[in-house]
C-alpha cells in the first residue's frame, strides 16, 4: 500500500551531500540544506520514499478525491499533516535492550557515596544482571525485547543496536543474540544485534581463562550462528584494558565481524585512540577522551557516540564536548544506552539532555540522533534521511518545527510513525 502525506510542515529530509557519510561541523547546522520548507507532501510507495514535491500538485495527482479526512482509497492511504513538522525515524545506535532483574537498589548506594566499580564489587551492577538474565527462556527475553522495542517505538525510534552481554558464557550470549533476531524477525522495529561478551568477567572466574573462552569459544560459536553484526568490549579502566580489547578485536576481525567499542566512559584511557587504531565503527561513551584520541576517531571514521542518559542517571556532570566536536569537524551521534541503571528509552529525551543540559542545538541534536548514526549500520536501506528510494521510516512530530522533536521533555512530541512504508502507531 502507498502513503501520500499532504500539508507538512518542516520536512527535516538530511539529505545533503552523500548521505553514506555523516554530517559534520556547519554541515550539522546548515538547515537551508536540510530542510524543505512547509507546504511540501510526501509520497511513499513500496516502503520507500517516492516523491516529494508541493503538497497541492501532490494531491492533484495521486488523490485528488480527497476530501480532507485521513482514508484509504484501493491501495493508497492518505494522511494530513496539519502543518505539522517532519522528521526522519530515529536510530539508537548504542543498547542493552534484553536483560532481566532490578537494579533499583543501587541508587541508594551510588547516594552514600560508591562508585559504579564499588558497587560491581559489592555483588551489583552488570554481575548482578547477569545472574538474573542467564535463568531467562528464549521466549522471556523475546517477549520482555519485544515490549521494551515497541515502547521506543512510541517515541519515535524506528532503528535499534542491540547489545548481548549478560550472559558472560556461551550458551546465554549465544540466546540472547537469537532472541534479537526473534525480535527482528518479528516486531516493526529494525533490530541490530551486537555481541557483548567482553561485558565483565564472570564472579569467580581468572581473567585469563575468561580471556581466552572469548576468544576460542565464544567468538567462534557467534562467528557460526551468523547473527552479531558487530563485536563490542567494555574497553575501561577495571573491566577490559587496552591489550585484551585489541586481543579480543583482531580476533573478531579475523572471522569477519567489525567492532563498535565501550571506551573512556570513566577516565580517559586511550579506549578511543584505539578504536580509531583498530578501525572500529564507533566509540561509545567517550566522554573522558582526549583531543588527540577525538582527532584521531575523526581520521579514522570512527563515530564518536556520546550517551547523556548514563552520566544524568548516575547524577555524573554532563560535559561530553559536544560543540566542540562541531566546532573541530569531527562526527559525533547521540544514543539512550538504555540498561538497566539508565532506562532511557526515549531519543528525544536524550536530544533534550543534549540541547537543554549541554547546549548542543536541536538541528544539530537531530542530525545525531538520525544521519550519523546511520552511516554506522552497514546496511544501505537504513541512511536516518528522508530521501527519494530511502526506506520510508519518519515521525510526524507535534510542533510546526523540526526543532520541536527534543523539547518536550515529559511529553511524548512524536504524534505519528510510518516504519518501513507501514503506519505504526496512531495520533496521540
Amino acid at each position: 500500500m502507498g502513503v501520500l502525506i499532504l500539508n507538512c510542515g518542516e520536512v527535516a529530509h538530511m539529505g545533503s551531500g552523500d548521505t553514506t557519510q555523516p554530517l559534520v561541523g556547519a554541515e550539522m547546522l546548515d538547515r537551508e540544506s536540510n530542510i524543505f520548507p512547509a507546504g511540501h507532501g510526501i509520497m511513499i510507495q513500496d516502503s520507500k520514499f517516492h516523491i516529494f514535491g508541493d503538497s497541492e500538485s501532490l494531491q492533484s495527482e495521486f488523490a485528488p478525491w480527497w476530501d480532507g479526512s485521513e482514508q484509504i482509497s484501493g491501495d493508497l492511504a492518505v494522511v494530513d499533516a496539519k502543518g505539522k513538522a517532519i522528521i526522519p525515524g530515529l536510530v539508537d545506535s548504542h543498547t542493552h535492550l534484553l536483560w532481566g532483574g532490578d537494579r533499583s537498589s543501587e541508587m541508594r548506594l551510588r547516594q552514600a557515596g560508591m562508585t559504579y566499580r564499588q558497587i560491581a564489587e559489592a555483588g551489583g551492577g552488570i554481575a548482578k544482571t547477569v545472574l538474573s538474565t542467564r535463568s531467562m527462556s528464549l521466549s522471556d527475553l523475546c517477549r520482555i525485547g519485544i515490549t521494551r522495542a515497541n515502547q521506543a517505538v512510541l517515541t519515535g525510534t524506528t532503528v535499534i543496536e542491540a547489545k548481548s552481554g549478560y550472559g558472560l558464557e556461551t550458551e546465554a550470549e549465544l540466546r540472547l543474540l537469537e532472541a534479537m533476531k526473534a525480535i527482528d524477525d518479528s516486531s516493526i522495529v529494525k533490530l541490530l544485534p551486537t555481541w557483548l561478551g567482553a561485558h565483565d568477567f564472570p564472579y569467580g572466574r581468572q581473567r585469563s581463562e575468561y580471556l581466552e573462552e572469548l576468544v576460542n569459544s565464544q567468538l567462534p560459536a557467534v562467528a557460526e550462528q551468523g547473527i552479531a553484526k558487530w563485536v563490542d568490549v567494555f574497553c575501561e579502566e577495571g573491566w577490559y584494558t587496552n591489550d585484551e580489547t585489541e586481543y579480543i578485536v583482531r580476533a573478531s576481525t579475523e572471522h569477519g565481524i567489525p567492532s563498535r567499542l565501550h571506551v573512556d566512559e570513566f577516565e580517559d584511557s586511550g579506549g578511543l585512540a584505539l578504536a580509531a587504531e583498530l578501525g572500529s565503527v564507533s566509540g561509545d561513551h567517550a566522554a573522558k577522551s582526549s583531543v588527540e584520541s577525538r582527532q584521531a576517531a575523526s581520521d579514522n571514521g570512527t563515530m564518536q557516540t556520546f550517551l547523556p542518559g548514563t552520566p544524568y542517571v548516575l547524577g555524573k556532570p554532563l560535559d561530553s564536548p559536544l560543540n566542540q566536536c562541531i566546532e573541530n569537524n569531527w562526527a559525533f551521534s547521540l544514543a539512550t544506552d538504555y540498561n538497566p541503571n539508565c532506562r532511557i528509552l526515549s531519543m528525544p529525551f536524550i536530544g533534550n539532555l543534549a540541547t537543554t543540559r549541554m547546549g548542543l542545538d536541536p538541528f544539530a541534536a537531530l542530525v545525531a540522533a538520525t544521519r550519523n548514526p546511520s552511516t554506522t549500520l552497514d546496511d544501505p536501506s537504513i541512511n536516518g534521511t528522508i530521501v527519494e528510494s530511502g526506506r520510508a521510516d519518519l515521525n510526524i512530530l507535534w510542533s510546526q518545527s523540526v526543532d520541536g522533536w527534543c523539547q518536550t521533555p515529559g511529553e511524548n512530541p512524536i504524534v505519528k510513525t510510518i516504519i518501513g512504508g507501514s503506519i505504526v502507531n496512531l495520533d496521540r
